[in-house]
């Protein structure tokens, strides 16, 4: 692990609950967790900033799915099944990320961010409730998750991650007809099997900083079990302008960083 200052430690444990508070309520923790992994640790590879976000990452996501499975209705056995496709895409994906260096995926990363952003500034109403939970689900649509958005969406986890839980709420929302208090507690499933899987990639080939993820795990187990019971508690609508906020922060920082370069 490389030397780091305690103010550098201090905003990583913060940015780490801040990712598992904002994961757990709307998804895309990523685009704050990966981020502040770029930001406090500006020497170190991205193969083993990758690694590092995957494992604390991963705490925080079970403890968001655990306390989601016990409150909302949720097929555990369809969320297996995408979770096992998502798992064998990010095990790909984290095998191609890498060979990939810091000044590729920064620009990779403000892409993303602007996107999500963008999709949250025009739809309103995202995050605060659904309008099509008693549509049929057919054989077909089943499949199209288990292959396009577990298998898809797991292969970007493994190769970049920021907003995949993002992701797999509204592509799980378009294509199973899920409310989005299912489809929040079906994507925590989902995303636990792909950040095992890149995780086990990750570790495998030694780009984890272990001792600094399991300390910002603490603090990401944290956040992430208190925006789940406030998301079930009271709703996400609230959630959207600090995420707004957040985002186009952290693109703004990204892209000086870049620029600067």
């Amino acid at each position: 692990m490389p030397d780091i200052s305690l103010t550098t430690l201090l905003f990583l444990c913060l940015a780490a609950a801040a990712a598992g508070w904002i994961d757990a309520v709307v998804g895309g923790g990523g685009l704050l967790l990966l981020p502040a992994l770029l930001l406090g640790l500006p020497g170190v590879q991205a193969a083993q900033i990758l690694g590092t976000n995957k494992a604390v990452a991963i705490v925080g996501t079970s403890g968001a799915a655990i306390t989601y499975v016990r409150k909302a209705p949720v097929s555990v056995r369809t969320a297996v099944r995408i979770g096992l496709a998502a798992l064998a895409g990010s095990m790909g994906g984290a095998f191609f990320a890498a060979g990939i260096s810091s000044d590729v995926l920064r620009p990779v990363i403000m892409v993303v961010l602007l996107g999500v952003a963008a999709f949250v500034m025009l739809r309103p109403a995202f995050g605060t409730g659904a309008d099509d939970g008693k549509k049929p689900v057919t054989r077909a649509r089943t499949v199209t998750a288990i292959v396009l958005v577990g298998g898809g969406i797991g292969f970007y986890d493994g190769l970049f991650g920021p907003g995949t839980g993002t992701f797999l709420v509204l592509a799980l929302t378009a294509v199973l007809h899920l409310d989005l208090v299912t489809a929040s507690a079906t994507a925590k499933i989902v995303n636990v099997c792909t950040n095992a899987g890149a995780l086990a990639m990750f570790a495998y080939q030694g780009t984890v900083m272990w001792q600094l993820a399991a300390l910002m795990a603490v603090f990401n187990l944290a956040g992430a079990m208190f925006g789940a019971r406030m998301a079930l508690r009271k709703g996400s609508e609230f959630v959207r302008g600090v995420l707004l906020v957040v985002v186009f922060s952290l693109v703004a920082k990204l892209a000086f960083d870049q620029w600067t370069a």
